[in-house]
């Protein structure tokens, strides 16, 4: 079995922890792919650059970076370069043999580029042009397996390779969550994803209100009522990653004892395949009955 590990990018998140436990886990003939964010080192380097980054609001609601093609440009220099090489040496040094990869490599994480967003502001809808986003629609998990089976442990990052209408790619930005969800499913592999607290609380702001997992359809619409803000998008990441064929998905702390084995034993909020089955078979089921 395979684990796929997000990694969080916030200044809370400090990875020593969960690299550490990627050694124990290897040394154990374990198979895990290292997955990472960074948005707030883009954001760090972009200010250094005198460069502030743009954040917008879609219709639905959700909060996200716009990524212009000097933002891109920044994106290539700190992700696949400074921190997923500084991940692969803290690994080396672990006793690790690492292999960092960006979703260019390879064709390992592609999709459709988006080159304009719809977006929210002062209660009007806009279109913004210029953008350099995209979502997951291919994995090459041959890629990755055949690295796996080689013996080494894929550091994976952003970006991906994006399609243009016309014809071609342009490495584009895609949300850090829903690319190691997209990882999980190709591979089949549980998918634990390390944050900066223990898991989904109720209420966002009382940790002892932590939901310990979800395995019904209300149990996971519970769930989904709960997340707020950055909680939204991995929720969202780990409906993706069961619809496409995860194993499970764990919300965790990074900064835990152990945090990716501790997870895997129910530590955070856990949420298995079948509330999605459950859901779509009782969804399917009113359907029959209505007609």
């Amino acid at each position: 079995m395979t684990t796929v590990v997000k990694v969080g990018g916030a200044r809370a998140v400090n990875p020593e922890g969960a690299l550490a436990d990627v050694a124990s886990l290897v040394e154990a003939d374990e198979n895990v792919v290292l997955t990472h964010g960074g948005s707030t080192a883009v954001d760090e380097t972009l200010a250094e650059l005198g460069e502030e980054p743009t954040y917008v609001e879609t219709p639905g609601g959700v909060v996200g970076r716009f990524t212009d093609e000097d933002t891109m440009d920044v994106f290539k220099m700190v992700m696949p370069g400074k921190l997923n090489t500084d991940l692969v040496e803290s690994l080396q040094n672990e006793g690790v043999n690492a292999v960092g990869l960006s979703g260019t490599d390879g064709k390992l994480l592609e999709g459709k580029r988006k080159s304009a967003v719809r977006v929210k502001e002062d209660g009007k809808k806009k279109i913004l042009r210029g953008d350099h986003s995209g979502t997951i629609d291919s994995v090459n998990a041959d890629l990755l397996e055949t690295v796996l089976a080689g013996g080494y442990t894929p550091v994976v990052s952003v970006p991906v390779l994006g399609r243009e209408k016309e014809g071609g790619y342009t490495a584009v930005n895609a949300d850090a969550d829903r690319a190691a969800a997209a990882i999980a499913g190709a591979l089949e592999a549980d998918l634990v994803v390390l944050t900066d607290v223990s898991g989904i609380y109720e209420d966002p702001d009382d940790e002892s209100t932590k939901i310990d997992s979800a395995a019904t359809p209300a149990e996971f619409s519970a769930v989904e009522d709960a997340a707020e803000g950055f909680m939204t998008k991995k929720v969202m990441a780990a409906e993706e990653a069961l619809e496409g064929g995860a194993a499970s998905v764990t919300v965790a702390s990074a900064n835990a004892d152990e945090p990716i084995t501790s997870a895997l034993a129910g530590a955070g909020t856990t949420l298995e395949p079948g509330a999605l089955a459950d859901a779509e078979a009782e969804e399917t089921a009113n359907t029959e009955v209505t007609q």
